[in-house]
């Protein structure tokens, strides 16, 4: 073809070369419309897949059912609020729904840890055996709650990494006595660390295991009991929670939507008030997924319409060139070159700055994981403030470069150069030549 002869090829890049300000400015229009498509779909992605890794540390076999105070009126001072999962909740539920594989109780509250002249506010739960395997906890020493602990109601407990710190820096906390509530409870294991547990949305609230001392559950029961007390503004209220919380395993993936109907159905003719909630992370994922997709398509909208602007960059310029070079136009017509040869001449001259801006703008995308680490780690530094605002999937997010925005730019971008460079070529074609020589 004679598109891709060398000959026209030089000449267009002869010319190109002539103006460089003016190329390097039409290149710098596409190369931001090529960075911005791979920028913004990369973090885009980035951000869907930091939820989406949230919603799967929940467990996409898993259906959670939460206690939630409902929603009434002000209770006075020194009133008695009774809600929640109860026990015959929990028996009637795992009993009666056959999808359901394994049921995990806890029921959790706020108290103060005693060791020595050490105290501090600890989150108190009460767990059975399986909790540390759900909530993906290891072990650094020492062991976690078995069956025989639940089953004898003992006076152990496990540590958090940070809560165990905070009570012997240097030595193990093995075997060593704490008390909560007055009551004792000797140490029978330490956890490694564990990060937060981002929240999900509105469904879930975020989980911070750094204040956690597990213990068994029926212990729990028997020393702290269903009821609790909750200070705000110098007032009491009273509280009676039996079960703060269950999580069921459902045995199949494909059972986990109808196991969560089943499980409301049965909660809704067992309660008269709202006071529970049921999240299920699969419909989550599903969410978010479906999520991802309009974003990245949005994205991918808005980053579109900065190659639109650079491709009217192109227009504008070649229909200048087209003006300034007229009278080149008519010599070249004059020495026999045809409509045709014209229109190829303009056409590899826009290909070759949609070409070359498409190449520096991949690059330019390409940078965009190291680009953004580096900028959160000058935040991280110079404005720590900042930096803790940021919601976590924001904040601890890493850019993916999506493979496919590559070419689909760099079609876009070519395709884009061809567009609008056809109707200055096609101008420059249909001058007359006689008019085109006498042009000054």
């Amino acid at each position: 073809m004679k598109l891709f002869r060398p000959t026209i090829w030089k000449i267009g890049i002869k010319s190109l070369s002539l103006h460089p300000m003016r190329s390097g400015l039409t290149v710098l229009g596409i190369f931001i419309g090529i960075a911005s498509v791979v920028w913004l779909l990369a973090i885009g992605e980035g951000i869907s897949q930091k939820v989406q890794e949230q919603i799967e540390e929940l467990g996409t076999n898993n259906i959670i059912l939460r206690s939630v105070k409902p929603v009434t009126e002000e209770l006075s001072q020194d009133s008695m609020a009774i809600y929640g999962i109860t026990r015959d909740d929990f028996d009637v539920l795992a009993n009666t729904i056959p999808t359901i594989d394994q049921a995990l109780r806890i029921r959790d509250a706020s108290r103060e840890l005693y060791y020595g002249e050490t105290d501090r506010a600890i989150h108190f739960i009460g767990c059975t055996p399986e909790y540390d395997d759900v909530m993906k906890l290891e072990l650094m020493e020492g062991r976690f709650i078995e069956a025989a602990d639940i089953l004898n109601d003992d006076n152990v407990c496990v540590l958090s990494y940070e809560v165990a710190k905070s009570l012997r820096p240097l030595d193990s906390c093995l075997d060593i006595v704490i008390l909560i509530r007055s009551t004792p409870y000797r140490v029978i294991g330490v956890m490694k660390p564990r990060g937060m547990m981002a929240a999900i949305g509105s469904s879930l609230e975020a989980q911070d295991f750094t204040d956690d001392v597990y213990a068994p559950l029926t212990t729990f029961w028997r020393r702290i009991g269903d009821w609790t007390m909750e200070r705000s503004s110098g007032s009491r209220i009273n509280q009676v929670i039996q079960i703060s919380q269950v999580t069921f395993r459902v045995k199949e993936m494909k059972d986990v939507m109808k196991t969560s109907q089943a499980i409301n159905a049965v909660m809704d003719a067992r309660h008269d008030e709202d006071d529970f909630a049921i999240v299920t992370p699969l419909e989550l994922l599903e969410q978010a997924r479906t999520t991802r997709l309009m974003f990245m398509a949005f994205m991918g909208l808005i980053a579109a319409i900065s190659l639109i602007v650079g491709g009217i960059g192109i227009m504008n310029i070649m229909l200048a060139t087209v003006t300034e070079r007229t009278r080149e136009i008519g010599i070249r017509r004059a020495l026999g070159a045809n409509r045709g040869d014209i229109i190829r001449q303009f056409l590899v001259e826009t290909v070759v700055l949609s070409t070359v801006g498409g190449f520096t703008g991949i690059i330019g995308g390409l940078a965009c994981p190291w680009f953004v680490i580096w900028v959160r780690e000058f935040i991280t530094i110079w404005f720590p403030s900042t930096i803790q605002n940021l919601p976590d999937s924001v904040r601890d997010m890493t850019p993916i470069i999506v493979p496919m925005s590559i070419p689909f730019a760099f079609g876009i971008a070519l395709a884009i150069g061809l567009i609008f460079g056809t109707y200055p070529a096609m101008r420059a074609a249909k001058l007359d030549p006689i008019e085109a020589l006498r042009h000054e």
